[in-house]
């Protein structure tokens, strides 16, 4: 059984338990911690799940909202894909044919 993983991004919803509902609120907050991001980039970080997030970025939105990574980020399973088991004879039907084949070589003269 194969398992596909994802997550879901807190990030708005903790931010509005602290009363921040801008998301311009978090670029100074990010700034006094080391992390300087564009207003555009810190409004992406909000409404949009990362598919990349430095650490430091992920440190600093810990201690703006007092929470732990795992409140921000919450693993999930997404989806399930189960092996197909294979009988023996779905093995031969499968096998792509073989033929003999000759190889010749060009005259060299």
């Amino acid at each position: 059984m194969i398992k596909k993983m994802g997550y879901n991004w807190h990030l708005r919803q903790l931010m509005a338990s602290q009363g921040m509902f801008q998301t311009t609120d978090l670029v100074p907050l990010l700034a006094e911690r080391g992390v300087h991001l564009s207003r555009e980039q810190v409004f992406r970080l909000v409404t949009q799940p990362p598919q990349r997030l430095s650490m430091d970025t992920l440190a600093a939105l810990c201690d703006i909202l007092g929470c732990g990574v795992e409140q921000l980020i919450e693993v999930v399973v997404v989806g399930q894909q189960v092996r197909k088991e294979v009988s023996g004879s779905d093995v031969v039907r499968n096998r792509p044919q073989s033929r003999r084949t000759t190889i010749r070589r060009p005259d060299i003269s």
